[in-house]
Formats: C-alpha cells, structure tokens, sequence
C-alpha cells in the first residue's frame, strides 16, 4: 500500500511538472574549495505561504528530498573535498537531503545521476525528455546502493525568510560553509580540501 501510494505522489507530482516548469527558477552555488572548484546547480522551489514542516511530514518512510525542484540537483568537483569530514573524490554527483523527523538533516550525495524525464512521465515535454529527474519514490531501495556521502548538517542562523530555497556558499580560507536555506531553517556543512 506505501508503495502504491508513493507511486501515486510521484504521478501526481509528474503531472504538475509542465506548469512548475515554467515558474521554477534554477540556481547556481560555486566555491573554490582548496585546488578544486566546486558547484551545484539545483531548482528553486518557493513555499509560497506553505508550512516547511508540513511539507516535509509528506517525505517517503525514508526521509530523502530531492533538495530542489524538477532536474536533480547535482554537485560538481574537480578535485577531491571533504564533505562533513568525508572525502569525496572529484566527479559529478546528485544531490538529496535526508530529513530526520527530529529535524536532523544530512547532505547525501550519490553517483546515480537521476532518471530521464521521459521515462518516468509519457508527456514529457520534447525538450525536457533526456533531463535527468531526481528519484520520488523510494531512495533506499532505487540508488541506495550508490551513495557517495552522508554527511550530517548543522542548523544555521537563518537571515530573513527565504520564500524560496536557496544554496549558497561561503568562502573560508581553504574551504567553504555549503549553506541550504528555507522558510525560516537553515542548514550548514563544511567542504574542505581533501586530506
């Protein structure tokens, strides 16, 4: 019954992807992490008047979010980095959330780059068929085996309501905060040069 339910959230998703298309903004985070480069770019989705903390209570029983809207996320280094104090070695990864229901979160980067778009939506527009769609229904099961890194986030100090999510970075001497904001929460992990 979970099942056919998260298969139905994600239909029901699906169907409202053409309009959410077209008012989703994407974003764009870079640092210089040590030698290497690192950056996400990721969807934008706006609360728009909604609650954070009733829209995560409808995540799947294994609490991932796609962290942002329509393309998968995705994180990009060209050298090694720690991540949390986790190495992560240079290459293109996918960006989710775990969303603990104590209000824990963890960045969770993994080496599956998402589904296309058309082979999860039959109506998928023409120029959006071969874009890669993070996984709805079940994480653990679907990519689970392919997670690079978990690394726990610390609650932030959040600056004004953010109606819509953002991914900053902020530069230290070596390294960066990598900064994820919402509503009124805020989250925050180290990226340092790898060891």
């Amino acid at each position: 019954m979970k099942t056919r339910l998260a298969a139905l959230a994600a239909l029901t998703s699906l169907s409202l992807v053409g309009s959410a298309l077209a008012q989703t903004p994407r974003g764009a985070a870079a640092a210089t992490v040590g030698t290497s480069k690192v950056t996400i770019d990721y969807g934008r989705p706006a609360l728009k008047g909604r609650d954070l903390d009733v829209l995560m209570k409808d995540l799947p029983a294994d609490r991932i979010w796609r962290a942002g809207e329509n393309q998968v996320t995705t994180l990009t280094t060209d050298a090694p980095v720690a991540i949390g104090g986790k190495t992560v070695p240079a290459g293109k990864y996918s960006v989710y959330v775990h969303a603990g229901e104590k209000g824990a979160w963890a960045l969770v980067l993994n080496r599956d780059l998402g589904v296309p778009l058309g082979k999860i939506w039959d109506k998928a527009p023409e120029n959006l068929k071969n874009e890669p769609w993070p996984h709805y229904t079940d994480y653990t099961k679907e990519i689970g085996s392919t997670e690079v890194v978990r690394a726990a986030m610390k609650p932030a100090k959040p600056g004004a309501p953010a109606d819509l999510f953002t991914i900053t970075f902020a530069q230290k001497q070596k390294g960066a905060d990598l900064n994820m904001a919402w509503g009124k929460e805020a989250w925050s992990v180290e990226v340092q040069p790898a060891k």
